[in-house]
């Protein structure tokens, strides 16, 4: 019996008709051997043009259908649907592209045109060669993961646990919060950073849907979309938090101290502590690093003065497992180090903060109590603000951090506000006040006596070393010894500025995390050029990952403000639920399979799946494929020996058939 396949060939709109002539390469595809028919129409994609191809496999009982049209990736699904419905199998039907492969890449009407042809009969031969395949089905664990206790992390659990879905929030801090729990004020509204953020952290603290880990890291996650099995690592912390009352005894009593992380090294904590007052769970933990005890052997005061006996110092880190059926990466960023741009001064000058500490500076809970001074106690009577620290810089990174600019703004403000004879300077290369309320807020800065130099800060260098350097005439009138002073070239004036000033903050890049490469290791997920962890689709799946089932939310996917990380979080929540109450999920089909009979058991392929999905059978002695783990990416089919693995829809056939094809005109 004949082969039937339908052709069908998309204007969409001038993408592929304004380059491509339509009609020509429907007329050549109707001389290809087995081809029934080939038609064309506008739009493809549309309720209409899949009315068409629907009518005309019924009509015609057509075997195999060839589209030509856009890349595979936005409208294959659409058209396996519209097949599937007419009652053809999804897999039998094979996407011609014809836009981002041709039209919108070749110069030349005609040259497009003769491509174009290519590219049909090249899928024509394949679809001849398609097998029809079955997806699987698997059910769902109606729990999810989310891993990071940001306010990304923070929103997503809340979000999820209030569908009534049981979360596990994994933080590796004693405290969820993240790095908003450091600030004081939010851009532009200066709303209270703690006021909108502890009322998020007690609710997700107290949600009976949420089993809060913090203290904890992930260490290994197995399994496949639906039916994830994570292990988590739960670290000592050397207090039984079930017996704790949070009463702070133990804290007041504690007679050693080490640098307090959560004040960015401007203060002391005890060896047991909690991170910060409104922590979440506000039970402490001990930093064996800095307890006595545990050093060697001697103290104890803690366990002396707890009357709950929540002390424990026979606590061991242990291993928990837990399956999940969808996982929400918000693991956040970290801040450049200053100290690897060294002309800056950071970490040698005294008067160089970063963003962080000044935020520790100017909090009302903070290690000055809001008071803004240098560390030898003097309020700073000029302040330079430095935007874009490692930010839009060919020696460091050349993306835009986003939120530098605004920050910087804020912190300009709040100096003005606190200290309102200081002379402030922001030093920028270009404002970038870009969401709502910003652009006003900057104005405002500018009435309320901010200075602005459009130029990058070059160097800082202190007082002393200022003067040792230069001649005296290059000496600015009155630069004392403590002070600092502040290269830069102003761009609009075309000069170079010697700017003296008692402070300078730092603007630092947002970095992805020490560990970021690690982390997409053990999720598998893939990290783009910048290091930030890498969306499915930059418009049409933002939040979504080449892991199915796995999600990403805040800055762990990019540098963003705190409203955009918000959305972010809840947008990956969303989509975490769709997939839960969906019960079950369909495994693709195009799978890799082994052939036992001509499987020599090397094991090569094991190592080299990126997926693990490929397990070795010791009582076969052969390997097997976990087909809800594959994802049909070929590796293990090119790299194996025998030629024993086989890939469903890329066999040999269909490959080769396709090649014939492009290569018959």
């Amino acid at each position: 019996m004949p082969y039937k396949i339908g052709v069908y060939v998309c204007h969409c709109g001038t993408n592929i008709a304004g380059m491509v002539n339509v009609e020509e390469v429907a007329d050549f595809a109707r001389g290809i051997p087995g081809v029934t028919l080939s038609r064309t129409y506008k739009f493809m994609c549309s309720d209409p043009g899949q009315a068409l191809l629907q009518e005309d496999i019924r009509k015609n009982g057509l075997d195999a259908v060839v589209v030509a049209a856009c890349s595979p990736l936005m409208h294959e699904r659409t058209f396996r649907r519209a097949a599937q419905e007419a009652g053809l199998n999804p897999f039998l039907v094979q996407i011609a592209n014809i836009r981002e492969q041709c039209s919108w890449v070749t110069e030349g009407k005609g040259a497009a045109t003769e491509k174009a042809k290519a590219l049909v009969a090249a899928a024509v031969r394949r679809a001849r060669e398609h097998q029809p395949l079955e997806m699987r089905r698997v059910e769902i664990t109606p729990s999810a993961l989310v891993v990071g206790g940001g306010i990304a992390g923070i929103q997503a659990a809340l979000d999820l646990a209030d569908a009534g879905v049981q979360v596990v929030l994994v933080e590796r801090e004693p405290s969820i919060g993240g790095h908003m729990a450091m600030f004081d004020k939010t851009f532009p509204t200066l709303d209270c950073a703690a006021c909108i953020l502890t009322p998020k952290m007690v609710a997700a603290g107290s949600h009976p849907n949420i089993k809060l880990m913090t203290w904890s890291e992930v260490e290994e996650v197995s399994g496949f979309v639906g039916n994830f099995k994570v292990k988590i690592r739960r670290k000592a912390g050397y207090v039984d938090h079930d017996k704790c009352t949070g009463c702070g005894l133990c804290i007041e009593k504690c007679p050693y101290k080490a640098d307090s992380e959560f004040e960015q090294g401007l203060a002391k904590r005890k060896a047991i502590y909690l991170p910060f007052a409104q922590a979440v769970p506000n039970k402490p933990i001990i930093d064996k690093n800095a307890c006595a005890y545990l050093k060697n052997g001697k103290c104890r005061v803690c366990v002396k003065f707890c009357e709950a006996a929540a002390i424990d110092f026979t606590q061991q880190d242990r291993v928990e497992e837990v399956t999940v059926g969808t996982i929400v990466l918000a693991t956040g960023f970290q801040a450049m180090d200053g100290r690897r741009i060294p002309e800056l001064g950071y970490g040698r000058l005294p008067g160089v903060y970063s963003a962080l500490e000044f935020e520790r500076l100017n909090n009302a809970a903070g290690p000055t109590n809001g008071v803004i001074q240098t560390r030898d106690g003097r309020a700073p009577r000029s302040v330079a603000i430095l935007h874009c620290t490692g930010s839009r810089d060919e020696n460091h990174h050349r993306y835009c951090s986003r939120v530098c600019c605004m920050y910087a703004l804020k912190y300009a403000h709040l100096l003005r506000e606190k200290l309102p004879e200081a002379r402030v300077y922001n030093f920028y290369i270009d404002m970038r006040c870009f969401g709502k309320g910003y652009e006003e807020f900057y104005k405002r800065l500018q009435e309320e006596g901010v200075r602005f130099v459009r130029g990058k800060g070059a160097q800082v260098w202190g007082g002393a070393e200022w003067k040792a350097m230069v001649p005296a005439a290059a000496v600015p009138e009155g630069l004392e010894d403590h002070q600092l002073v502040v290269v830069a070239e102003d761009s609009l004036l075309q000069q170079v500025l010697h700017v003296p000033v008692d402070m300078v903050v730092l603007t630092p890049a947002f970095e992805p995390r020490f560990d970021a490469e690690e982390v997409g290791r053990r999720f598998l997920v893939s990290r783009g050029a910048d290091g930030f962890f890498l969306e499915q689709h930059p418009k049409l799946a933002p939040v979504s990952t080449t892991n199915e089932g796995v999600f990403i939310a805040g800055a762990c996917q990019g540098p963003k403000d705190i409203p955009d990380t918000v959305a972010q979080g809840s947008a990956a929540a969303s989509k975490a639920l769709s997939l839960i109450t969906r019960k079950e999920i369909e495994i693709e089909a195009t799978t890799a399979h082994v052939q036992d009979e001509l499987c020599s058991g090397c094991r090569t392929c094991i190592g080299l799946c990126p997926y693990n999905a490929i397990t070795f059978d010791e009582a076969r002695k052969r390997a097997a494929v976990n087909d809800a783990l594959c994802k049909g990416c070929g590796t293990c089919v090119a790299a194996c020996p025998s030629s024993a693995i086989l890939a469903r829809h890329f066999g040999d056939r269909q490959i080769f058939s396709e090649i014939e094809g492009l290569l018959s005109l």
